[in-house]
């Protein structure tokens, strides 16, 4: 018998050894997380556990799920908790107070949930759980609400326009409206309505309460009709979906060019989901909405970008914008871009919008950022804004997930083997004194993402940056 037939062949772990949060950017009500000078809180740094109770010794702290607000952040750990931190005037950590939290605090009201999602609006914050206790009588993912315009300053459940058997597949949130997306392929949409966000054809004054998404204008000369849609994503006043053959759906605000549609058949709006026709052709699997852009990834992993680019965040940059058409009958700004471009043409794997910055993963695992940048939140130059995809390399561990905020920022990453998980060990004790030694092993054992870490470290010293006794400085604390 050989060696491998006892053994088995080497597979890789089905459950992940250890994944940390990093976080970096704008931190007025600390949403990083951190403490420091903003010099350095431009640098991303992984959380240490401790600041979730979780001790560093033998903690086994891991996480499913991030999301950044205004100024806010949600993180779910495995075990379905969820934590909170940042601003809070609006009840959007869920703790029944309007207090604000500089550090993580797990969001008690949710503990019989197992919380499998987040997503943070402006000032609400949203969650899909399971409850811990399931007699198989009610449904296995539940929508949570809580926050601005969300009736309660604790998680409350809200079925809206579902029935109660509804399965939650996602939900997003923008500044002042929210989506939530069945399995079943229905959307439900609430909030407020003044640009058509809700697409229900009409716009209104007020808060409206939710209603279903029933018709998507497939053509301008053909009856809206109902779509299976398989994601969303919610920007500040406008939403975008994707339907279970990959085409864009976008309704709202679109005086940025951020629907990507030639002209507008509302004024500056689009009152009902209207299919964004330049995209013909391309099958699109995900799409991101930022504060006045739109990104859309293809399942090959090519991004396409249209909207607002005046801080940058479309990656094309300075002046590179172009309208199709004069929009509305005005001059066309040469900041704006209305219909779809090609950003990059391959190689990407995740994609997140912030309210003026754009984050990307590629497959290879590199992080990179584009848009405005004047806390850091989108590229290591110090530039206020970052004109071009430009990296991000202070993170190690495989890239699970990117989250972005109004100006700060958040990266999910995993170790799934012993090679990783020694650089999680070894990136977090670096320091200027061994950043040379590390470097050399990480090199010589393929460890690009250290190794690209280490080079950082030193050029930040070289260009004035403060001293780092070690890259995981005490800089958390309660």
């Amino acid at each position: 018998m050989e060696i491998d037939e006892i053994l088995g062949e080497p597979k890789r772990a089905s459950i992940r050894t250890k994944s940390v949060i990093y976080s970096w950017g704008y931190n007025h009500s600390g949403q990083t997380g951190r403490r420091g000078k903003d010099g350095n809180l431009r640098i991303p740094r992984q959380l240490p556990t401790d600041l979730f109770g979780c001790p560093a010794a033998g903690g086994n702290l891991r996480w499913l799920d991030i999301a950044c607000g205004r100024e806010h952040t949600a993180a779910v750990a495995s075990d379905g908790s969820l934590f909170t931190w940042g601003a809070n005037e609006y009840g959007q950590l869920g703790d029944g107070t309007e207090r604000g939290k500089k550090y993580p605090k797990k969001v008690k009201r949710l503990q019989s949930e197992f919380v499998i999602s987040v997503s943070c609006g402006a000032h609400c914050t949203a969650a899909i759980a399971e409850s811990r206790e399931n007699d198989g009588s009610i449904s296995t993912r539940r929508l949570w609400v809580w926050g601005q315009n969300q009736g309660s300053n604790y998680p409350r459940l809200y079925w809206g326009a579902f029935t109660e058997n509804t399965v939650v597949r996602q939900v997003s949130c923008g500044a002042v409206h929210v989506v939530a997306l069945s399995e079943d392929g229905l959307l439900q949409a609430w909030g407020y309505n003044e640009y058509g966000q809700l697409g229900r054809g009409i716009t209104c004054e007020g808060l409206q309460r939710a209603r279903l998404i029933k018709g998507y204008a497939r053509f301008l000369d053909e009856s809206p009709e109902l779509v299976k849609i398989i994601q969303v994503s919610c920007g500040e006043y406008h939403t975008a979906a994707v339907s279970d053959d990959g085409e864009v759906y976008t309704w709202g605000l679109g005086s940025s060019g951020q629907l990507g549609h030639c002209s507008l058949q509302s004024g500056d709006k689009e009152i009902l989901p209207r299919r964004v026709v330049a995209l013909d052709g391309i099958v699109i699997k995900e799409v991101a909405c930022g504060g006045v852009h739109t990104c859309a990834l293809t399942e090959k992993g090519a991004l396409y970008g249209w909207g607002g680019s005046q801080s940058g965040q479309l990656g094309l940059g300075p002046q590179t914008g172009f309208f199709s058409c004069r929009a509305n009958g005005s001059g066309s700004d040469p900041m704006l871009r209305n219909i779809p471009v090609l950003v990059i043409p391959n190689g990407v794997q995740l994609v997140t919008c912030g309210h003026s910055h754009t984050l990307i993963c590629t497959k290879e695992g590199r992080i990179y950022g584009w848009g405005y940048n004047s806390y850091g939140q989108a590229a290591n130059e110090k530039s206020t804004y970052a004109w071009y995809p430009s990296p991000v390399d202070w993170c190690v561990g495989e890239v699970r997930k990117l989250a972005a905020g109004g100006g700060h920022s958040a990266v999910l990453t995993d170790a799934y083997s012993l090679k990783e998980l020694c650089e999680f060990t070894l990136a977090n004790n670096l320091n200027l004194s061994n950043a040379s030694e590390i470097e050399d092993v990480a090199s010589r054992t393929g460890s690009d993402a250290l190794a690209r870490l280490c080079e950082r470290l030193r050029e930040h010293m070289i260009n004035g940056g403060d001293h780092i006794h070690s890259y995981n400085e005490t800089e958390f604390g309660a």
